[in-house]
C-alpha cells in the first residue's frame, strides 16, 4: 500500500452493521463478497476490486459508509487536514491492521484515514 500511487486515495469502505451475520448473508448471497471475520464485531470484505469492512461498533447510519483514505505519514496527513480546516473527530487509533483517524470536513462529512506504518 506504500507506493506512491496509492497516497491519499480511496482504500477502504466501512460500514456500521446491526447484524454481522445478516449483511454478509445479504452481500454475500447478492454480489458474491467474501469476507474474512475479526472478532465478533468486524468483519472485512473483498468485492474483487475494493476492499472494506462491516462493524457493529456505533449506529448504523443512513447516512452511508465511512470512506477511508490510505497515508504513509498518518501524522503528516492529519497536520494537513487541521490545516485546510478539518476538524478531528478521533485522534489517531490503533487497530489490528495499523492506526487510523476520524475527521469531518467542511460539509459535515465523516472520513478516516489510515496507515500499516509505525508512527514517524
Amino acid at each position: 500500500m506504500a507506493s506512491p500511487e496509492s497516497k491519499h486515495r480511496i482504500d477502504y469502505i466501512e460500514f456500521v452493521v446491526a447484524d454481522l451475520a445478516r449483511s454478509k448473508k445479504f452481500f454475500g448471497s447478492a454480489f458474491g463478497w467474501t469476507f474474512t471475520d475479526y472478532g465478533p464485531s468486524y468483519s472485512s470484505f473483498a468485492d474483487g476490486r475494493l476492499e472494506g469492512g462491516f462493524t457493529t461498533e456505533g449506529t448504523a447510519s443512513p447516512g452511508g459508509p465511512l470512506v477511508i483514505l490510505y497515508s504513509d505519514d498518518l501524522e503528516s496527513t492529519l497536520g494537513i487536514v487541521e490545516a485546510v480546516g478539518g476538524t478531528i473527530a478521533r485522534p489517531i487509533f490503533s487497530f489490528p491492521g495499523g492506526r487510523r483517524f476520524h475527521f469531518i470536513d467542511p460539509d459535515g462529512y465523516e472520513l478516516a484515514v489510515w496507515s500499516d506504518k509505525p508512527p514517524t
